[in-house]
């Protein structure tokens, strides 16, 4: 699943689409740069709300979410991610008796017959081959299992909440007040 976000959105551009096509032929780098800065300023407060959202960690989010720069004859900047149901892993699961507690959507959450170590309470031994991830059997009897996922969609959660408030406050706020300075300044 991969998701795109653009600056094409933006309700106020085409009040600017004359002085825009001006300001491209004369200086063709100026307007790429310029969306650039806010779009990094932007990518910023996406990152900062899907954390607090999901409940994931800052450098997991950082790799999830890529950006795609403006340049000159491509006006537009792009947050990209793409991914699936997130293991529980990467939301700080700790093992209990009952099972594994992690926090999905920042929310302490108890998942039963999952496990991170083998052996018996409470002489419990780290399994390298499960590398910190957690499993749960999926047939009554013998050794198959696989990764217990959380629920936490990144594409899903960065469409929504807090995330796409962040975006779209930089996209209706910051975007037209720099282009205005800049058409300002250009063009005297």
């Amino acid at each position: 699943m991969q998701l795109v976000v653009t600056w094409k959105d933006v309700r106020g551009f085409n009040r600017f689409h004359d002085q825009v096509r001006q300001i491209e032929a004369q200086f063709p780098k100026a307007i790429p740069r310029l969306m650039n800065q806010v779009g990094r300023r932007a990518k910023t407060k996406v990152i900062r709300s899907l954390t607090q959202q999901t409940g994931l960690l800052r450098d997991v989010i950082v790799r999830a979410v890529k950006e795609k720069p403006a340049f000159s004859g491509a006006l537009h900047y792009d947050l990209r991610t793409r991914g699936g149901n997130v293991r529980l892993k990467y939301l700080r699961p700790q093992e209990t008796a009952e099972g594994v507690v992690a926090f999905p959507f920042n929310e302490r959450t108890l998942y039963p017959r999952t496990f991170m170590r083998g052996g018996e309470f409470p002489d419990r031994k780290t399994v390298p081959e499960f590398d910190g991830h957690v499993m749960f059997r999926n047939r009554s009897s013998g050794r198959h299992y696989t990764f217990a996922r959380s629920g936490v969609y990144i594409p899903e959660q960065m469409v929504e909440g807090m995330a796409l408030e962040a975006w779209q406050g930089e996209v209706r706020t910051t975007l037209p007040a720099r282009l205005d300075a800049l058409i300002a300044k250009l063009l005297g």
